[in-house]
């Protein structure tokens, strides 16, 4: 799932925006901001920040739930059948439609709908579950918070349970200095290579394309072996590829 969403409640996410730090109105989706103190035109009229990313949404995104459940298909466990049902519901469409598209009885649409049901209230009672078992660790002394996993991770798993406090261990022995930033070996270990990559990829700037050269550019600084740190990043997905490699990108968290 993008970072946005993991930072963001389930009523922000459905609504497609959230206020950062600095009070701007960012878009869940592709991180795009709108600053409240702003008048923006679209389409030769002028709107309020809120109206502005709203119209946003409804122009760059107007897809959202097909493409929270094609990128949320492992997560979310639901079979293309169950997906397309869940599309149908949400357009509004009778039951007794539904059915007939599928070639289906109503009666199987209707347990359908019931099992989302059901579904959506153990989320609940889970995500309440959740949230008293941070608020015990935030009231806890000496826990351990996880660091945040990167809107582009790609199989993720328990190599990303790393705390905070083992991340500053990690950039310790790996690099010989933070700032300028200069990579002493680059660790086979699955947990110190994400480490590493995710402290190389905060020297390119969200949303800002590169090409290759200026990417290598970027590297060389840090490593003599810049192109195993290249192809590390778009592995892990800290950097995003144009097919052709000719452009670079990290996304919005």
């Amino acid at each position: 799932m993008k970072e946005a969403w993991e930072k963001c409640s389930i009523e922000q996410i459905v609504r497609g925006w959230f206020t950062d730090a600095e009070g701007n109105l960012c878009c869940v989706e592709c991180g795009k901001q709108f600053d409240p103190q702003e008048i923006f035109a679209v389409d030769g009229k002028f709107y309020t920040a809120q109206k502005a990313v709203e119209l946003h949404l409804q122009k760059e995104h107007p897809q959202r739930l097909e493409e929270l459940l094609e990128q949320e298909k492992k997560l979310l466990s639901l079979t293309d059948k169950q997906e397309q049902l869940l599309l149908l519901f949400s357009q509004g469409i009778s039951d007794q439609e539904i059915a007939r598209q599928n070639g289906t009885a109503v009666s199987t649409v209707r347990h359908q709908r019931f099992v989302f049901r059901e579904r959506a209230k153990a989320a609940k009672i889970y995500l309440a579950a959740w949230e008293m078992m941070q608020q015990g660790r935030r009231e806890s002394q000496g826990h351990e918070e996880l660091i945040s996993i990167h809107g582009g991770a790609t199989m993720v798993d328990s190599r990303y349970e790393i705390t905070q406090q083992e991340e500053q261990k990690i950039l310790q022995g790996a690099f010989s200095s933070l700032d300028p930033l200069k990579l002493k070996t680059f660790s086979p270990k699955e947990k110190k290579k994400i480490v590493i990559l995710r402290r190389i990829a905060q020297q390119f700037t969200a949303g800002q394309r590169y090409t290759e050269k200026q990417v290598n550019e970027v590297l060389k600084e840090i490593f003599d072996d810049y192109v195993t740190l290249r192809r590390y990043l778009i592995e892990y997905g800290f950097l995003k590829r144009e097919k052709d490699g000719s452009a670079y990108w990290k996304e919005q968290e």
